[in-house]
Parts: C-alpha cells; sequence; structure tokens
C-alpha cells in the first residue's frame, strides 16, 4: 500500500491528512500541528495532543510522519498534496511542483502574506522528508478561474487587470468539495442556482451557477468581502489613504488589517466567534451585529448575481457549528424565498430550510479535495 499525505500551512498551525492511495482515497488518519512555535504540540484525531516542543514546518512534518507511521506500516508515502493560497494568473488545476512553478508561486506571495509563505514552507519541509514523492499543489484560487470579467475586474486602468490585479477569489477547495457533495446528494440543486457560505476565520461567500463560480465575495486578496477572525473585510480605499497620510507604513497597515482588524478588532476581546457568543460585553454584541449584516447584504448581492436563489449552504467552523449565526443570518430573509426551520437548525441537522429555497449544513472537507488531486496525478 502507498499513501498521500496532504498539508494545508497556517502561520501556526499545519493541518494534515494521511490516506491510502486508491481512485478515491482512504481516510487513514487526521489531525494538526497547532502553536507551531517554541510550545507546539500535535493533535492526533482520537488520541491526546501531546508537547512536541519547538517546532517550525520542518519538525513539524517530522512530527506527522512520527505519527503516521503506525498506520503506514513501513510504507511509503508516494504523494504529498499542499494547499496552496494563492494560484495568480498562471495556475488553476492542480499542478507538479517544480522549482519553476515554485518560484512563480514565491511571487505571490504579497498578494496572499498571511499563508503564501507557510504554505511554501511546508512544501520545503515535505520535500525534505519524502525527496521521492510527487509534490502537487491545490489551488484556493483554483475554482473560481473563468469569472465572467465583470466579476473579475475592478474600475481601475485596463493595465492593471492585464498585471492581474484582478478578483481571483480564494477558499475555493472548500467550494469544489461542497459543489462535488451537492452533484453527489442533491443533483437538481447542483444545476441550479446557490450560494456557498464558507464561515469561519477566514470567510467567503460564492455564488455557484451549474457547479461553476460566477461571483465571490474575496477579490484581489483574501482581505475583501466579509470581516472574518483578525482581517478586516471590505474597506473603502480611502481609508488607507487616510492611513499612509497619518503616517502609517505600508508594512503597519498589512499588519492592522490582517491581524488587528474584523471580530478580534471591533470586539477587542477576541477572533474566536465562541468566545464572543459566550460574552456579555456590549462591544461582543456589537461585533457579531456587524458580521451578521455583513453576510445577509452579500446575500443579497449574491442572489442578484445568480438571477435569482435556489440553494444556500452553509460551511467552515462558525457555519457548520454556530446555529446562532445561521439563525440570525437568515431571519427576514422570506422576500428570497429563504426561511428557517429552527427545530431542525438547533439540532444541527443536514437540511434547516422552510421556505422554497433549500438551506443546507454541509461539512467541508478540503483534505479530501487535495487527496483526490493527488491520486489523480499518480495515475497519470
Amino acid at each position: 500500500m502507498s499513501a498521500i499525505l496532504t498539508l494545508n500551512a497556517g502561520s501556526s498551525s499545519l493541518k494534515f491528512a494521511v490516506y491510502a492511495t486508491a481512485t478515491e482515497p482512504e481516510l487513514l488518519l487526521t489531525g494538526q500541528v497547532e502553536n507551531l512555535g517554541p510550545v507546539a504540540r500535535l493533535a492526533v484525531k482520537g488520541a491526546d495532543p501531546r508537547d512536541i516542543g519547538p517546532a517550525d514546518h520542518s519538525v513539524a512534518v517530522r512530527a506527522i510522519l512520527d505519527a503516521a507511521a503506525p498506520v503506514l506500516g513501513g510504507h511509503a508515502v508516494a504523494g504529498v498534496g499542499h494547499r496552496i493560497v494563492h494560484g495568480g494568473k498562471a495556475f488553476g488545476p492542480p499542478v507538479r511542483l517544480t522549482e519553476a512553478v515554485v518560484a512563480q508561486l514565491a511571487a505571490l506571495i504579497p498578494l496572499a502574506p498571511l499563508h503564501q509563505p507557510h504554505n511554501l514552507s511546508a512544501l520545503r519541509a515535505a520535500q525534505q522528508a519524502f525527496p521521492e514523492a510527487a509534490q502537487i499543489g491545490c489551488f484556493d484560487t483554483g475554482f473560481h478561474r473563468g469569472h465572467p470579467f465583470v466579476n473579475d475586474t475592478f474600475g481601475l486602468p485596463r493595465r492593471f487587470y492585464e498585471q492581474g490585479v484582478r478578483r481571483y477569489g480564494f477558499h475555493g477547495l472548500s467550494y469544489d468539495y461542497i459543489s462535488g457533495v451537492l452533484a453527489r446528494d442533491w443533483p437538481d440543486l447542483a444545476r441550479g442556482r446557490t450560494v456557498i457560505c464558507h464561515l469561519g476565520n477566514g470567510a467567503s461567500m460564492c455564488a455557484v451557477k451549474d457547479g461553476r463560480s460566477v461571483g465571490s465575495s474575496m477579490g484581489f486578496s483574501a482581505l475583501d468581502g466579509l470581516p472574518m477572525g483578525t482581517r478586516c473585510g471590505q474597506l473603502d480605499p480611502g481609508v488607507l489613504l487616510y492611513m499612509l497620510d497619518q503616517g502609517m507604513t505600508g508594512d503597519q497597515i498589512a499588519h492592522l488589517l490582517y491581524t488587528e482588524s474584523g471580530l478580534k478588532g471591533l470586539s477587542g476581546i477576541s477572533h474566536d466567534m465562541r468566545t464572543l457568543l459566550a460574552s456579555d460585553d456590549p462591544r461582543a454584541a456589537e461585533a457579531i451585529d456587524y458580521y451578521v449584516f455583513r453576510i445577509r447584504r452579500e446575500l443579497g448581492a449574491m442572489a442578484a448575481v445568480l438571477g435569482g436563489l435556489d440553494g444556500v449552504v452553509f460551511t467552515g467552523g462558525i457555519g457548520e457549528n454556530a446555529a446562532p449565526i445561521r439563525a440570525r443570518v437568515l431571519d427576514q430573509m422570506g422576500f428570497l424565498g429563504v426561511e428557517l426551520d429552527a427545530a431542525s437548525n438547533d439540532a444541527g441537522a443536514v437540511s434547516i430550510g422552510a421556505g422554497p429555497v433549500r438551506v443546507l449544513v454541509i461539512p467541508t472537507d478540503e483534505e479530501r479535495v487535495i487527496a483526490r488531486a493527488v491520486a489523480a496525478a499518480l495515475t497519470d
């Protein structure tokens, strides 16, 4: 038996999954290395977390290999699949990560500074650990390739669009997985007009028509659209000009927008929705109010992009688990045909709609999308 390893790297964590190689990969193990830095720990599903001491991405990959050894049984890792946040203009479908490809992806770091460097760090660590394995990149922007021009451009001189300043969209691996589930289990809905709400520490929404992305709340970077855990969401460019006039540097502005804004900045308490929902601080309530307001506003916009609405899907950590947020988002949305079955929502059911528009809660699985891409590459 050969195996597939998937890596989803962030600044402070490295999520992983191990699959047996097959046309439909079989999940063997999943987990993550948390708190990369001086006090990292390994959390494997079904086992108690354990400290692994100081760890960067290279140390984390070695810890993952040790944890996977019992399920691998000495069999080799034939392929490693990597979530790459930004593929730019050049990359859509999964590709083998050659040195030339990696150089192109490194040039995109300024477009995704919170993610791209860590994606590539995990790649380098995997290359060292598995020098004979195929390294496959899967792009969060890939699902959105082929947007209509009006959903892809900004109102800037055309030369910027030609240079690559355009709306790329993100969370594409999640949208790819959800679209596949719809095609399998709700084929009529998959052929229709659906808004998928990926709500987590990172958050976005995607308008999907007949299985294809036709609009995304995220744009040129992963800052745009909805407010997120620590990211600002949509912002008037004039605010940035004001910050520059006030003497802030580009690095200071980037730090503010990526790591000090969103739910964390609005509440002054936490980026974690669970903490905010449990708080009686009025600032927590106001942060949640803004978060819900922006989702509702975007839902109406996506319905307009689609020319109507047949379904709404919630996914991601908040979308899957925060019933109060789902209820507030859908409150008084009957004018779109969207109504909530409160009992089903509170019970955590898959189908929670009571109106003509189907409303679903579907857990996402980005790792499986990556594993499928690696399995396909290994048979080429």
